[in-house]
C-alpha cells in the first residue's frame, strides 16, 4: 500500500465576515462621531473641511451623521443682555443709562450666522452692542435737557425707538429681539444735588403750606366757636328781655289789679300774717284800736282820708 499524500484545497474567508470586520473596525476608528445629540434648547452647526454646512440640527438625537464633521452648537434660549453707556443729549452733558436687552436667536440662521459673523461671544461684540450703543446715542440727540430722561414719556419713547432699531437690524441676522428696557438712569452729579435742592425747596414750600392750611383751619374753627357763643349770648340775652318783659308786665297787672281791688291786699295781709305766725321769734303784734281793720297789716288797703 502506497503512501498517497492528498492536498486539501484552500479555504477563504467569507465575505460576512468580512462587512463584520469592516463595520467593527469602523467603530472603533470613529465610535460616537456616527451619530450627535443635541441639547435641549440649542441648535448645532456642522462644517467639514472648513466649509459651514447648510443644514441646521435641532435639540435631539441625530444618526447617521457624517463622522468627519466638526460641531458648534448655539443656545436658542431667551437671553438678557445688559448695557452701560454715556449718552449725551443736546445741552452737551453726558447721562449714564443702564438698559437691557431681552433676544434670542433663529435657529434656521444660526448657519449663515456662523459663517459671517461667528459664535455667540463675536455676535455681542460685533452685531448687537455696537447697534444698541449707536441707537442710544441717536436719541440722545433728540433730547433737549439731561434731566428730560426722568420723564416718563421720554422713556417710553427711549424703549420704543431701541427696540425698533434693534428689530430692523438684527433680525435680518437671525437675532430675535423681544424686548428692550431702562434699568437705571444716572444723571451728572450737579444735576442731580440740583435737583435735590430743588425737591427739598418744594417740600419745605409744602411743609409751609400745610403749617398755614392747619392755622387757617384752627382760626376757622375759633370763629366759629365765637360765633356760635355770640349767638348763644344773643339767645340767652333775647330770653332775658323777654322774661323780664312779662316780669314787668306781671308787676304791672298785679299793680293794676291792686288797684282796682283793695281785697287783693287784704289777702296779701293775711298771707303775710300767716307766714308770720309760723316765725317762732315773732310774738309780738302791734294793733291799732282805733282801726277798722283789728289784725295788723289789714289797714294796708284802707284809701287815705
Amino acid at each position: 500500500m502506497s503512501n498517497v499524500r492528498q492536498i486539501q484545497p484552500r479555504q477563504e474567508f467569507p465575505i460576512k465576515t468580512i462587512i463584520v470586520g469592516a463595520i467593527v473596525l469602523l467603530l472603533l476608528m470613529f465610535g460616537s462621531k456616527l451619530y450627535k445629540t443635541v441639547d435641549v434648547g440649542h441648535v448645532a452647526v456642522a462644517t467639514l473641511f472648513g466649509k459651514v454646512v447648510d443644514t441646521h440640527y435641532a435639540e435631539g438625537l441625530h444618526v447617521p451623521v457624517n463622522p468627519l464633521y466638526n460641531w458648534h452648537e448655539f443656545d436658542v434660549r431667551e437671553k438678557t443682555h445688559k448695557e452701560q453707556a454715556q449718552v449725551p443729549s443736546q445741552d452737551q452733558l453726558q447721562t449714564s443709562i443702564d438698559v437691557s436687552v431681552q433676544y434670542r436667536l433663529n435657529g434656521a440662521n444660526v448657519s449663515a450666522m456662523l459663517q459671517t459673523t461667528g459664535g455667540m461671544k463675536q455676535l455681542l461684540e460685533v452685531q448687537l452692542v455696537p447697534k444698541l450703543r449707536s441707537l442710544l446715542r441717536e436719541q440722545g440727540k433728540t433730547i433737549k435737557r439731561a434731566e428730560d430722561f426722568f420723564l416718563e414719556e421720554t422713556q417710553d419713547k427711549l424703549q420704543t425707538a431701541l427696540l425698533i432699531g434693534l428689530q430692523e437690524y438684527l433680525e435680518p441676522k437671525g437675532v430675535v429681539v423681544s424686548a428692550v428696557l431702562i434699568r437705571d438712569i444716572t444723571l451728572p452729579m450737579f444735576i442731580t444735588k440740583a435737583i435735590e435742592s430743588k425737591k427739598e425747596r418744594e417740600q419745605a414750600v409744602e411743609k409751609q403750606k400745610a403749617e398755614l392750611e392747619r392755622f387757617r383751619t384752627e382760626q376757622q374753627q375759633l370763629v366759629a366757636q365765637a360765633e356760635a357763643e355770640r349767638s348763644a349770648a344773643e339767645q340767652l340775652a333775647q330770653q332775658k328781655i323777654i322774661l323780664a318783659d312779662a316780669q314787668a308786665y306781671e308787676i304791672k297787672k298785679i299793680n293794676e289789679a291792686i288797684g282796682n281791688n283793695p281785697n287783693y291786699i287784704k289777702l296779701m295781709s293775711l298771707e303775710a300774717l300767716k307766714a308770720i305766725s309760723k316765725d317762732p321769734a315773732s310774738k309780738i303784734y302791734f294793733m291799732d284800736s282805733n282801726s277798722p281793720q283789728p289784725l295788723p297789716l289789714m289797714h294796708l288797703s284802707d284809701k287815705p282820708n
